[in-house]
Parts: C-alpha cells; sequence; structure tokens
C-alpha cells in the first residue's frame, strides 16, 4: 500500500453502486476496489485508471488481484494490465474462436 487515501475521492462512486463506499478499507478492501476501478475501462481511459490504482497500490497488488477477482473484467483491460507491467498475458474470459 503506498498511501492511504479516501476512495470516494479517488474513484466514481458509480463503480460502487452495490456498496456503501465511505465503509471500504483500501488495504482490506483491496481485492475488491482493483477489479472495481477497472471494471468500466476501456483503451482510451485506461492510462487514467491504472494511475489512480497506481497511487494506492503496487504493480504486483493489481495483477494479482485482477488474476483472482470474480469480477467480469474484460479480456481487454486483462491485456492492457499485462502490457503496462510486462507480464505474462491472462484473461478472464476464454476467448472464442470460430
Amino acid at each position: 500500500m503506498k498511501s492511504q487515501n479516501n476512495i470516494s475521492n479517488l474513484f466514481p462512486k458509480h463503480l460502487f453502486w452495490d456498496v456503501d463506499i465511505t465503509k471500504l478499507d483500501l488495504q482490506r478492501d483491496s481485492n475488491f476496489i482493483i477489479p472495481r476501478a477497472l471494471y468500466m475501462t476501456n483503451e482510451e481511459t485506461f492510462l487514467q485508471d491504472i494511475i489512480r490504482l497506481e497511487n494506492i497500490y503496487t504493480a504486483n497488488q493489481i495483477l494479482e488481484n485482477l488474476k483472482n477477482t470474480k469480477e467480469k473484467i474484460s479480456n481487454t483491460v486483462c491485456h492492457l494490465v499485462a502490457k503496462r507491467y510486462s507480464s505474462a498475458p491472462f484473461y478472464r474470459f476464454k476467448p472464442i474462436s470460430y
């Protein structure tokens, strides 16, 4: 953990629509916060979104939480994260082959 910040000041509240954002703890709830922070990202917003996370978490924390999450993170996001950290590619969903 790099710093302690109030999550409601760091991320859009709509990403945490189903929880009370004021009760989230950056350290305790990292396995929930990291995937949610990237849940709606895309190629255009990825850099901005990943920098927000990097101000709080290490690259290893981000990678491990995304690899192990049950959240519906797109394969595109997984690819972007793996590329950013020069990591082996990983995917949440099996790519469809025709």
